[in-house]
């Protein structure tokens, strides 16, 4: 199934990291994000800046460690008790889930995975902001 790029003009990395796998993406020589341009760092947290729309198709296209990356400085500038940081956690929490998956550790995922759809459950989402940015509800995506 193909899935929408929200920043169709990016390409992925060349490989969806997994620690202990393989080099680390940017302090190994051999990584694949290696002196390569940063992502800029988040002035202010939203669902429209570009580093967000990155995190998605990160996400979406099984770049779990890579997703967890790109949404943690939105998330370390969010206002902290704002449902906006509270959605940047859990997906950060869902992303750390799709890398344990991945390493084969299932306690963790679930750990993560349950962290992550406690914290999405709680969003209130009457307006329909996040829906909207997501594709489907926080509560769905829990």
């Amino acid at each position: 199934m193909l899935r929408r790029r929200w920043l169709p003009e990016k390409s992925f990395p060349s490989y969806a990291y997994l620690p202990g796998r393989q080099p680390h993406p940017v302090r190994d020589p051999a990584g694949h994000s290696y002196n390569s341009e940063a992502m800029p760092l988040a002035a202010e947290a939203s669902l429209d800046s570009d580093i967000f729309l990155w995190g998605l198709d990160l996400f979406n296209h099984g770049y779990y460690w890579e997703a967890h990356e790109a949404w943690e400085g939105l998330w370390q500038v969010a206002d902290r008790g704002a449902p906006l940081r509270t959605l940047f956690k859990g997906l950060i929490l869902l992303s750390a889930a799709g890398v344990k998956i991945r390493e084969g550790k299932q306690a963790a995922a679930m750990r993560h995975a349950g962290r992550a759809a406690a914290l999405l459950r709680r969003l209130n989402t009457a307006d329909h902001t996040f829906e909207r940015a997501l594709g489907m509800s926080p509560a769905a995506l829990a």
